[in-house]
């Protein structure tokens, strides 16, 4: 496999992990949340995306 190749697929590989796993988080804390608090976690998880993004 070519190497250029290989690091591109791990790259993709890695971004698909990490959003698998946040879509997790947020699934577990929505679902034990009441319903007034589930706006602020939708909030801070936004926050936490831009951040990430360097939007902020």
């Amino acid at each position: 496999m070519d190497p250029v190749l290989a690091a591109a697929a791990c790259g993709v590989l890695t971004l698909l992990i990490v959003a698998c796993a946040a879509v997790l988080v947020v699934r577990s804390a929505l679902g034990g949340a009441d319903s007034k608090d589930r706006a602020r976690i939708l909030v801070a998880v936004a926050e936490v995306v831009r951040a990430l993004r360097g939007k902020r």
